[in-house]
C-alpha cells in the first residue's frame, strides 16, 4: 500500500498508508489522545475519526478543549440522539432533516398528534438513556439505489426525497448510532458516551413546513440548545431569561407603545407613548443631520416600474418588492408600480435636476424615508423585523477624492451619535462583492479599494465579512452590544458607483467635462422601527429621561392636594417636561406600582406636607429610597434632564 505524509501543527510529519483515519492517526501518538479524541481537521476540513485520508494533508486532532468542532459534533449528535428518541418513544414518527444552529440544534418530524410540552421531558430521559449506553457511532458510503431502496422499505419518505436531492458525484453517508440509522454527512463522534448528559436542553416544540414550502406538510420542529458543560448551559439559560424580561414586544404592552395586528403583518400601529419615542428621536437624528451638512428631502412611496428596471432593482430585488397595478384611465395596459423599498434611485433623480457642478459636491442628501420590504411571515419579529419602516438614510453624491473624507465624517458623525444614545463602543465589519451583483470586477475592484483605504485612513480597521456587500457595491456594517451581550447591526455606509452610472448621474468637473459622481448610501440608526426595539430591550424598557415618553407622574396621595397636583404638572410642562396627573382615589403604593410597570422615570408623590412646604417627593424608576425637594429645584432638574443630548 502506498504511503501519505501526514503534517501535524507543530511542523513535524509522519507516513501513513493511504487510507488511514484519523482515529488510527492519534492511536499511533498516544492511548489517551485516542481516548479523548472526537475528529480531526484534515488540511481545514472538519473531518469524522472515520474517515480514510487517501493524500498528504495536514492534519490536527480535536478533543473536546477544541470549542467550535466540539460543540458542532455535540449538537449535530444530540440532533441524531433526539431523533432515535423520538422514534423509540412513538415507533411510526417520520424524520426527516436536524441540523445545527447558533446555540444548538432541530429535528423535523412528521407525526400525528401533537407533540405536547410534557413530552420534551420524556424526550430528554430518553436521551440520557442512550447517552449512558456509550453505543458506537459508525459510518459507510452507500450508492444511490441501495440508499433509496433502504428509506423506501423503512417507509422514510423524506429521506427518499433528500437522497434525491444528494449531488451527483458527491458521497452519500450513513450513519448508525447503536441501532439507529440516519442520512448524514458528518462528521459525528465516536460514540454517544462521548456527549455531555447535563449540558442540553430541549426548548420548545413549533411548525414547520417541509423545505418551507407552504404547498408541502406541516411538520413539528423540536429544538434544543446544548454547550460542552453544566456551567455553559446555565448561563446561556440566564441569558434567556433576561432576554425575555427586556423583550421589546412584552415591553411594548406594558407601556402601551404600540401593537401589531394580522391585518396589516409586519406594520406597526404606533400608540401615544410609542410615537412620543419615535417622533423625539427623529427629532434628535434631524438636528444632528442639518449640523453635519445634509440637506432633507421626501421622496414617492410608490414609482413606476421603469425606475426600479433602470436601477437594477427590478431584476436583484423584486421578490422583497411590493407590486401595485393600476388601470390607468385610457391606457391599453396596466401601469405596473412598486412601494419603495429603499430610496436611493429617487435620490439619484433629485440630484439629476438642474446642472450640477463640481463645487457642489459633496451633496449629503438625507430622507426620514418610509418603505416597505416583503419579508415572509415566519421572519417578522415585533418591530424589529417588520415590512414597513422608516429609514434615517442619507446618500452623499461625492468625487473620488472625496471618499475618504466623507468616510472618516461619517464615523464621526455615527460615533457621536451613538455616544449620544448610549452606546459608547461599535464593531465595523466590511463587506465586499456578492455573488449576484451589478457591475464590471474592474468597478468593484475600485470601490471596495477605495471604501478599504478610506475606512482605514479613518483609524478604523475593519473585520472582514466576504461576500455580503450591496449588490451594487461593497459596504461597512457598524454593529453595536447591547447589555447583554447581543449584537445588532445597525448603521452603514457603502460606494456605489453603479448606481449613477444607470441612471445617468453626472456633474461638471472643474475640467467643464461631464463626471460619473460617487454614491455614498449611509444610514446611522437602520430603521426606527427596529433601533427603538433595541434602545427598549438595552434598557429593559428604562429608557434615558429625554426620549422616555411619560417623564413624570405627579400622584396625590390624598384629594385634598389635587390642585397642587395639576399646578405641578403645569409647571413641569412649561419647563418642558412631558408630565401628567394622577389624581385617582387609589392608594399611593397602588400608583406606584402601575407607574413602575409603565416604566415611567419619575413619580413625584405629593400629599399634605407637600402642599404646605411646596415640595415633591421623588421616587426614581427602580430605586426603593425617596428624597425630597423644593419645587423650584426639582423642575429646574427635571428641566435638565429632558433635555436631549445634543442641546445641552
Amino acid at each position: 500500500m502506498s504511503q501519505i505524509t501526514l503534517t501535524f501543527p507543530d511542523g513535524n510529519s509522519r507516513s501513513y498508508d493511504r487510507g488511514v483515519t484519523p482515529a488510527e492517526v492519534a492511536g499511533s501518538i498516544s492511548k489517551s489522545l485516542s481516548k479523548k479524541a472526537i475528529s480531526a481537521q484534515v488540511d481545514g476540513a472538519h473531518w469524522d475519526l472515520q474517515w480514510p485520508i487517501e493524500a498528504d494533508a495536514a492534519i490536527a486532532i480535536n478533543t473536546m478543549q477544541d470549542a467550535d468542532p466540539a460543540l458542532e459534533l455535540i449538537r449535530h449528535d444530540l440532533a441524531h440522539v433526539m431523533a432515535r428518541a423520538v422514534q423509540d418513544i412513538w415507533p411510526g414518527t417520520k424524520v426527516t432533516i436536524g441540523p445545527v444552529t447558533e446555540h444548538g440544534w432541530f429535528y423535523d418530524f412528521d407525526r400525528e398528534a401533537p407533540f405536547t410540552p410534557e413530552d420534551l421531558g420524556t424526550i430528554e430521559a430518553r436521551m440520557k438513556e442512550i447517552i449512558n449506553a456509550r453505543e458506537p457511532v459508525r459510518t459507510e458510503i452507500w450508492e444511490r439505489d441501495r440508499a433509496r431502496a433502504f428509506y423506501e422499505k423503512s417507509g422514510e419518505g423524506y429521506k427518499v426525497e433528500l437522497v434525491d436531492r444528494i449531488p451527483e458525484g458527491a458521497p452519500i453517508r450513513m450513519y448508525w448510532h447503536g441501532d439507529w440509522q440516519d442520512l448524514c454527512r458528518g462528521p459525528h463522534l465516536q460514540n454517544t458516551g462521548q456527549l455531555p448528559a447535563d449540558s442540553f436542553k430541549l426548548m420548545g416544540v413549533s411548525g414547520a413546513y417541509w423545505f418551507g414550502d407552504t404547498s408541502r406538510p406541516m411538520l413539528q420542529r423540536i429544538s434544543g440548545v446544548a454547550f460542552r458543560n453544566r456551567d455553559d448551559l446555565k448561563a446561556y439559560l440566564t441569558f434567556l431569561e433576561e432576554a425575555a424580561k427586556r423583550d421589546h414586544r412584552k415591553l411594548g404592552r406594558e407601556m402601551d407603545l404600540f401593537h401589531l395586528q394580522p391585518e396589516a403583518p409586519g406594520q406597526v400601529f404606533w400608540h401615544p407613548n410609542g410615537w412620543t419615542i419615535y417622533t423625539a428621536l427623529q427629532d434628535y437624528m434631524r438636528r444632528a443631520q442639518r449640523r453635519g451638512g445634509y440637506v432633507e428631502v421626501n421622496t414617492p412611496q410608490v414609482v413606476d416600474r421603469k425606475l426600479w428596471e433602470a436601477s437594477g432593482h427590478w431584476e436583484k430585488y423584486q421578490e422583497h418588492m411590493f407590486i401595485v397595478e393600476v388601470d390607468e384611465e385610457h391606457a391599453r395596459e396596466k401601469a405596473v408600480n412598486a412601494l419603495k423599498p429603499m430610496n436611493c434611485p429617487c435620490h439619484v433623480e433629485i440630484f439629476k435636476v438642474g446642472l450640477k457642478s463640481y463645487r457642489d459636491l459633496p451633496l449629503r442628501m438625507a430622507e426620514f424615508g418610509s418603505c416597505a420590504r416583503y419579508e415572509p411571515s415566519g421572519a417578522l419579529h415585533g418591530i424589529m423585523r417588520v415590512r414597513g419602516f422608516t429609514q434615517d438614510d442619507a446618500h452623499i453624491f461625492a468625487t473620488e477624492e472625496q471618499i475618504a473624507s466623507e468616510c472618516k465624517k461619517f464615523i464621526d458623525f455615527l460615533s457621536a451619535v451613538y455616544k449620544d444614545l448610549g452606546f459608547e463602543e461599535f464593531r465595523v465589519l466590511f463587506s465586499d462583492r456578492p455573488d449576484t451583483r451589478a457591475g464590471s470586477d474592474a468597478v468593484w475592484d475600485k470601490a471596495e479599494s477605495a471604501l478599504l483605504d478610506a475606512t482605514r485612513a479613518a483609524g478604523v480597521e475593519p473585520e472582514m465579512n466576504p461576500g455580503e456587500g450591496a449588490f451594487y457595491g461593497p459596504k461597512l456594517e457598524f454593529s453595536l452590544t447591547d447589555a447583554i451581550g447581543r449584537v445588532w447591526q445597525c448603521g452603514t455606509f457603502q460606494v456605489d458607483f453603479v448606481l449613477p452610472e444607470r441612471l445617468d448621474a453626472s456633474y461638471v468637473g472643474a475640467d467643464g467635462e461631464k463626471h460619473r459622481p460617487v454614491m455614498l448610501h449611509r444610514a446611522c440608526l437602520g430603521s426606527f422601527e427596529r433601533f427603538i426595539g433595541i434602545l427598549i430591550e438595552e434598557h429593559s424598557g428604562r429608557l434615558p429621561f429625554w426620549i422616555a415618553p411619560r417623564q413624570v407622574v405627579v400622584a396625590a396621595i390624598t384629594s385634598e392636594a389635587d390642585d397642587y397636583v395639576q399646578e405641578v404638572v403645569a409647571a413641569l410642562k412649561k419647563a418642558g417636561v412631558r408630565a401628567e396627573a394622577d389624581v385617582r382615589n387609589e392608594k399611593i403604593n397602588y400608583k406606584v406600582r402601575e407607574h413602575s410597570v409603565g416604566k415611567v422615570p419619575v413619580i413625584l408623590a405629593v400629599g399634605h406636607r407637600e402642599v404646605e412646604e411646596r415640595t415633591v417627593t421623588v421616587r426614581r424608576l427602580g430605586e426603593k429610597q425617596t428624597s425630597v425637594l423644593p419645587l423650584d429645584e426639582a423642575l429646574a432638574a427635571f428641566a435638565l434632564d429632558a433635555t436631549p443630548p445634543d442641546l445641552r
